[in-house]
């Protein structure tokens, strides 16, 4: 007499999975989790380590930006020589290398493409973000965008500063996680100087579409984050972005 097959149980977590990035419910082997999900938290941290330490791919972001008309994109550098210096020194990335090469022709908003953490995430999203911000900020004159390599968010100070503009909105790779390795963010500094601190600036997260927030979403928040920050006269922790969020898929 044959033994009868028991049937698998069912995936009580499967719905609920399905809604996030994160690893829930990720069932054991023993003691051990099952080897699928050894082998994709390994290929995780492998997609995390390349997001941090592969080069920026400056050429091909150049003909994409090009073609949003706002002039020829500038490269500029750190004072982080590479990246082993970039991830020990923080400060080094703060600041660019040069900024003679910068255009002062009075544009009221500069973008700044920062890799940051991500390389990845700035190969991946830079020149569709761009285009939506572009489209939704018409209104401002923008200036050429700037690409700086091993940079750190308050590069952009320094930038901003030297252009003249107003505003500056800083695009740059989030730190990856084993969940999202090509997250971008956004952050906007009113009347930009160095030694701005991240209490007068203003961040939008978790750029990344289709799982995060969309472009068209980001760069609406962002041009009524630039235009608060006018009326305001300063960004940061006293200026809010107050329209409603959007109703969610059911």
């Amino acid at each position: 007499m044959s033994t009868p097959i028991t049937p698998e149980p069912h995936d009580l977590w499967a719905p609920l999975r399905a809604t996030t990035q994160a690893r829930i419910g990720l069932g054991r082997a023993g003691r051990s989790l099952p080897t699928s999900a050894v082998l994709d938290l390994q290929a995780s941290q492998a997609a995390a380590r390349d997001a941090v330490h592969v080069p920026l791919d400056v050429a091909a972001l150049f003909p994409g930006l090009t073609r949003m008309g706002l002039g020829e994109p500038i490269l500029l550098t750190s004072k982080a020589a590479d990246r082993s210096i970039y991830l020990r020194r923080p400060d080094l990335g703060r600041e660019p290398a040069q900024l003679d090469t910068l255009p002062t022709d009075g544009a009221q908003v500069a973008l700044v493409i920062a890799d940051g953490l991500s390389s990845k995430a700035v190969a991946e999203h830079t020149v569709a973000m761009v285009q939506a911000l572009v489209t939704e900020l018409s209104e401002f004159t923008i200036a050429p965008p700037v690409i700086v390599t091993q940079a750190r968010v308050a590069i952009g100070d320094w930038i901003g500063q030297a252009m003249g503009v107003d505003t500056v909105l800083v695009l740059i790779g989030e730190r990856p996680g084993l969940s999202v390795a090509d997250s971008l963010g956004i952050y906007l500094t009113h009347n930009p100087r160095p030694g701005r601190n991240d209490a007068e600036r203003n961040c939008i997260s978790n750029i990344h579409p289709p799982e995060g927030l969309s472009y068209a979403a980001a760069a609406a928040t962002a041009a009524r984050l630039v235009r608060g920050a006018r009326a305001l006269g300063r960004s940061g922790v006293d200026l809010k972005d107050t329209a409603e969020p959007a109703a969610l898929d059911s």
